[in-house]
């Protein structure tokens, strides 16, 4: 089959540091065009916006949209309306009404809509769900710690209201939690840090339970600094399972497992393809809602005030 003609929108650091490449090495995929306020790529068809660029490139069949999640519904349903299919980064939005409306867009339109979770697709999650599936589970800690100067430098976005703050990089351990568990989980109590200068939190401390009364703790950080952490260690009764590197790298009882080289991206275009092909959609929003009920029933603590440019104050 003929490559998808494809269109991206939101040139920013995700887009260059993981989209553009992996865009670059697929087969699935040709991509004829860009949309974008502040940034544009090489060799293609440049708009300033996903309009613009759907009224003079019609031939597009689809779409990856790696702009932040405040304003992505309103993107996504224009080219789900026009017939286009749809691949959203993570979160795939602000709210989890606007994505099930996507959704129901999807499916009156007769197009596919791909809700990506990027850190499902890193090499250890599949082995490790494997591994776990016929055992039983008794706790569970996640720790997810890192720089949000070094990952987001500068980016206002991610601390406005529907940016979700730390929950932007905790909710890739909660895509993880979710797809290796064989059991659902539920919010119990949380504890949220918010600088008192920013709309959303900077650290979060979650407690989860599960039917047998496991129990499932994650500690989320915005404020790492040195080595990062993203690391998910699982308690059985047959041995601990380590996931670190953000699921890159996989222990059983310390003993490092062979594990095929990061590819994430490349695995996510894969699966938007073949969803495409089957005439599909994959939608699964159980890392938001925890997301969502972190916010609903979580204690909020005040503390110091962020600010990325530690230099000038802003």
């Amino acid at each position: 089959m003929a490559p998808v003609k494809l269109g991206l929108v939101g040139i920013g650091k995700i887009a260059r540091d993981q989209h553009l490449p992996s865009l670059g090495r697929s087969a699935d995929f040709d991509l004829v065009a860009a949309a974008s306020r502040h940034g544009g790529v090489d060799g293609v068809a440049n708009f300033s916006a996903i309009g613009e660029m759907l009224d003079a490139m019609p031939e597009i069949e689809a779409v990856s949209l790696a702009m932040p999640p405040q304003p992505r519904h309103q993107v996504a349903a224009e080219a789900l309306m026009r017939g286009k299919h749809v691949m959203l980064e993570k979160p795939p939005g602000a709210t989890l009404s606007e994505v099930e409306h996507l959704t129901g867009l999807a499916i009156a339109n007769g197009v596919s809509l791909f809700a990506s979770w990027h850190s499902r697709h890193a090499p250890g999650v599949e082995p490790a769900k494997a591994w776990l599936r016929a055992k039983r589970i008794r706790a569970v800690a996640i720790t997810w710690k890192e720089d949000v100067r070094h990952w987001h430098p500068g980016q206002d976005w991610i601390f406005e209201p529907g940016g979700l703050g730390v929950f932007d990089p905790g909710i890739n351990a909660l895509s993880i939690a979710t797809a290796i568990l064989s059991f659902p989980i539920w919010l119990t109590a949380a504890s949220l840090s918010f600088p008192s200068n920013r709309q959303a939190p900077i650290a979060a401390d979650l407690s989860f339970s599960g039917p047998a009364s496991e129990t499932i703790t994650a500690v989320f950080d915005f404020r790492q600094t040195g080595p990062q952490s993203w690391d998910i260690a699982v308690e059985t009764d047959d041995g601990t399972l380590t996931l670190s590197a953000g699921g890159a790298q996989l222990r059983i009882d310390g003993t490092a497992e062979d594990l095929p080289p990061e590819a994430e991206y490349d695995s996510l275009y894969s699966r938007f393809a073949a969803l495409i092909a089957a005439g599909d959609r994959e939608v699964d929003l159980a890392p938001m809602r925890h997301v969502a009920d972190a916010f609903l029933i979580g204690d909020r603590q005040i503390t110091e005030p962020f600010v990325f440019d530690l230099a000038r104050g802003a």
